[in-house]
């Protein structure tokens, strides 16, 4: 497996219930993990992320409240918006915006890069911002 130069790793109070939401509704893939403290490496794609769980009294110790990363969303590129958005709801886990379709500079004059996106909380707060790609087209 190839690693990404930049994989975050997010705190969560509830290993099981995070690791439940990443693998068996949003589709991630569970690559290893560890026990002690519980901890878990997912891709999705192109995407990793990791997740590990509060020892007893960190969440106090670091003054964490929900929701967790505030400030900060994480992207993740999927070829299929739909089917992350049907498994949310039959899931019945609230999408914290619903589509948006956006369009941005590319850098390269006349072009602009299309996506749609979604943005949805896991369960300690994290932001995460499903997008789908929509090609290029002239400024």
């Amino acid at each position: 497996m190839k690693f990404n130069a930049l994989m975050p790793e997010l705190y969560v109070t509830n290993y099981q219930k995070s690791f439940d939401f990443y693998t068996k509704i949003l589709g991630f893939k569970f690559e290893y993990g560890r026990t002690n403290p519980p901890f878990a490496f997912f891709s999705y794609f192109e995407s990793q992320i990791m997740i590990q769980e509060l020892a007893p009294g960190e969440k106090e110790e670091m003054k964490l409240e929900y929701p967790f990363g505030r400030g900060m969303n994480f992207e993740i590129k999927t070829p299929d918006l739909s089917i992350i958005i049907n498994a949310l709801q039959k899931n019945h886990h609230p999408l914290t915006r619903g589509i948006k379709e956006s369009w941005r500079d590319t850098g390269v004059k006349g072009k602009r890069h299309g996506s749609q996106e979604i943005l949805v909380n896991d369960p300690d707060g994290y932001l995460l911002r499903f997008s789908q790609n929509l090609g290029e087209k002239s400024a």
